[in-house]
């Protein structure tokens, strides 16, 4: 028989509980959002309605979109025992337990169970491991809810035994009309009491919110409750009450998340596409955020190199003079020096000419390292009795600094890995390069030839390598 004081006690938390918490739909009608997921005739919600769920799922998304209360409408529809674990504080013996008791359940009564596992990318392998072939044999039906990239943080084994379920972040329309139901509904909100709220105050906090109903919701509760009711017992809510709940719009950007790699590779394309109004975008919004500046110059001076390189050899100079002005002026003032950065390299002409380093390694990887030839050699030690240095021409003794020799591998020689482009200075370059090597074909009596051209995954593999 349940213990009444039990009852009493849980029935006084739940009414204490945060407005967020406590306006939690507690069916798919009540859901608000995600309707490419969970919208009328969608596969995830007939499997809900119709009590069918016989796969495991995976439901990623960002804070405040409906995760976890997505997987509470399914305890709550469901006829299968539904069991909860926060990976924050559960462990292997935790998840033996439940092991346990499903499969006490399926033998005695043919019951299913449903575990949702919150937060699940805080499970570490061995974690995930003891879930998986309870998973596979069907004792379990998983319910994993993340806010990280389930590919990166969950073990493929069982991204492979489960559907993927992408939610995205709430529109504005979507949190006013939470907000508005906060406000009226009489049992769980604000129904019971005299409030009246601006419309530029709902759609301010909806605004700031980004997309995080939960966020929205908690700044809603502290407007109404810090806010004194007039001599007619109505509380009004104005957009300046709104605007000190909820003062600065949260930013989705974890550093060792998705949202850091997605904006930084946000950021460096935009650069590299030559869009500055776009770089100075993703800029703002990671240093917004609370990135790390150093972090953004150590991209910007690779950017630097890799993607405008030759073409305009002073955009690794503004860079690097950049650079020691953020550690001599520090943040905030450093951002100047940042966004001066990053307009130089945005606007400037692009070569990626310097990835013939890659080229170079791929010949290596392929037909090892060739011997030096010996007018290359060092001179200093067996000059006399090897003959290292003997037929080496100085080019500094012949007219313009230049003059036809072989600096290669025998084997290789006449091989190009070096292809400047047309831009800017290189453009210079390109053409003074043609004379030398055409000159130096012709000393040798060799032809040209292209050195290995690689793939961008390949050239991707070589940079993970290094």
């Amino acid at each position: 028989m349940p213990d009444l004081f039990d009852h009493a006690a849980s029935e006084q938390i739940a009414s204490e509980s945060p407005l967020a918490a406590r306006m939690r739909p507690r069916n798919l009608d009540d859901f608000i959002g995600q309707e490419d997921i969970v919208g009328p005739g969608k596969l995830l919600r007939r499997a809900i309605e119709a009590d069918r769920l016989f796969s495991s799922l995976i439901l990623w998304g960002p804070p405040g979109t409906g995760k976890t209360t997505l997987a509470r409408i399914i305890a709550n529809k469901t006829r299968s025992h539904f069991e909860t674990l926060n990976a924050v504080m559960a462990g292997v013996a935790d998840i033996r337990k439940v092991v346990a008791d499903a499969r006490e359940r399926r033998r005695l009564y043919r019951q299913r169970t449903i575990l949702l596992v919150d937060e699940i990318h805080r499970f570490n392998k061995s974690q995930q491991d003891a879930l998986l072939p309870h998973v596979e044999d069907g004792t379990l039906i998983l319910v994993g809810a993340t806010t990280e990239n389930p590919y990166f943080e969950v073990n493929s084994a069982l991204i492979s035994r489960s559907r993927l379920f992408q939610l995205n972040g709430l529109t504005d329309a979507h949190i006013v009309t939470l907000l508005r139901r906060a406000l009226s509904d009489r049992e769980r909100g604000y129904g019971l009491r005299r409030i009246e709220a601006d419309e530029a105050a709902l759609a301010h906090l909806a605004r700031v919110a980004g997309g995080d109903a939960r966020n929205a919701l908690n700044a809603l509760e502290l407007a109404v409750e810090s806010t004194l009711p007039a001599a007619n017992s109505v509380t009004h809510i104005t957009l300046a009450v709104a605007q000190e709940s909820i003062q600065r719009r949260a930013v989705l950007y974890d550093k060792e998340g998705d949202a850091h790699y997605d904006t930084i590779s946000a950021f460096i394309k935009s650069v590299r596409g030559s869009d500055p109004d776009a770089a100075l975008y993703w800029l703002a919004k990671m240093l917004y955020a609370g990135e790390d500046p150093r972090f953004l110059m150590r991209r910007l001076l690779i950017l630097a190199s890799e993607d405008i390189g030759l073409a305009d050899p002073h955009g690794l100079v503004v860079v690097a003079a950049a650079a020691a002005s953020l550690d001599y002026i520090g943040m905030p003032e450093g951002m100047y020096p940042l966004a001066e950065a990053t307009l130089y390299l945005a606007t400037a002409p692009k070569s990626n000419s310097a990835g013939g380093y890659f080229r170079a390694r791929a010949q290596i990887e392929a037909a090892g390292a060739g011997e030096v030839p010996d007018p290359l050699r060092d001179t200093s030690r067996d000059a006399q009795g090897l003959g290292h240095g003997k037929g080496y021409l100085y080019p500094h003794d012949h007219p313009e600094h230049f003059v036809a020799q072989n600096y290669l591998p025998r084997e290789i020689a006449g091989m190009t890995f070096y292809a400047p482009s047309g831009e800017g200075y290189e453009a210079e370059v390109g053409a003074r390069l043609a004379r030398w090597r055409d000159a130096q074909r012709r000393a040798l009596g060799v032809e040209g030839r292209e050195g290995p051209q690689l793939t961008q995954a390949e050239i991707d593999r070589m940079k993970r390598e290094r």
